[in-house]
């Protein structure tokens, strides 16, 4: 509206041919914002100039990088223009620019340095029943990965976010595709950046739906996660499966010679099973120790210096 003052943040949104849509996106978002920044992942339509046409700052990859290297692109050109906030949000037409100021104001406000658009906070938005499984099993992994437990996110996927200047600076992890919403978060918790969730609708009644297929999008950033894991908590990672096949292994045993006792066979092929399972499930809890010893040593010299 013109005369009014816009609140000193950018929208960042990342786009690969959204020439459809991208416009209206652009239009409506500068309604809440200073500055909305396009970035242009290597389109073969008219997305670049769509957006530029509406009035946006576009920046134009050359080729197809994958959302999490579009993302830092747009970011790095919000801290290069001073911007204290940044609103993220996908190209592509399924979130409501109308929300932007929703999202965007617990950052504003100073209570928050990442802020998730929650899809699941209220009724509003209608996910597919399959979407909404594959959400609950990523988000629950997601909440693994996150050192200390101190924040619980119900939304660990949603392209949706507002970032403080604290956030900007320190976006310092390696990301891929879509693995960047929950490489995020498992980074800004570990730094002990502020994050919380407010509620935002969704459609999926967009032209070009998602660029990925569902199911291997969803194995790829399943696979992050779970290395992630690994990376951070090696006890939990190697010690709750290994601790689960000593135990069978041990169940085994107890069966092997509970028979040899009650009928006086002997179970050879079980008996071998057992052991197996009893040796391995012992050395992957013993790897999940020593490695997560290594870690705690890694941390503490990280803290010191």
């Amino acid at each position: 509206m013109p005369g009014r003052e816009l609140p000193p943040f950018a929208v960042v949104a990342p786009a690969y041919n959204e020439g459809l849509v991208i416009g209206s996106i652009v239009l409506q978002a500068k309604r809440h914002a200073e500055r909305v920044i396009v970035v242009d992942d290597g389109s073969i339509d008219r997305t670049a100039e769509t957006a530029r046409l509406a009035g946006a700052d576009v920046i134009r990859l050359p080729e197809n990088a994958g959302k999490a290297k579009a993302m830092m692109v747009g970011f790095a050109r919000a801290r290069e223009l001073g911007y204290d906030a940044v609103v993220m949000l996908d190209g592509d037409g399924q979130h409501d620019p109308g929300e932007i100021p929703v999202v965007a104001a617990p950052v504003l406000a100073g209570e928050a340095d990442l802020v998730i658009g929650s899809r699941f906070l209220n009724t509003r938005a209608e996910i597919p029943a399959y979407r909404r499984a594959g959400q609950v099993v990523l988000t629950g992994f997601t909440n693994i990965s996150v050192d200390g437990g101190g924040f619980a996110t119900t939304d660990s996927q949603s392209g949706f976010r507002a970032l403080s200047r604290r956030a900007l600076e320190n976006l310092t992890f390696a990301s891929e595709g879509y693995n960047i919403e929950s490489d995020m978060i498992a980074h800004f918790a570990s730094l002990n950046l502020r994050v919380t969730e407010v509620p935002i609708s969704v459609t999926y009644d967009v032209p070009h739906k998602h660029k990925k297929n569902p199911l291997s999008h969803g194995f790829g950033v399943l696979a992050r996660i779970v290395g992630l894991i690994g990376y951070k908590r090696p006890l939990l990672f190697f010690g709750i499966p290994g601790g689960s096949i000593a135990l069978f292994g041990i169940a085994l045993e107890i069966y092997t010679f509970s028979e040899l006792y009650r009928i006086g066979q002997f179970h050879y092929v079980i008996f071998t099973l057992g052991i197996t399972a009893l040796i391995l499930g012992l050395l992957l809890v013993s790897s999940g120790l020593v490695l997560n010893f290594l870690v705690s040593m890694l941390e503490r010299r990280a803290g010191e210096t």
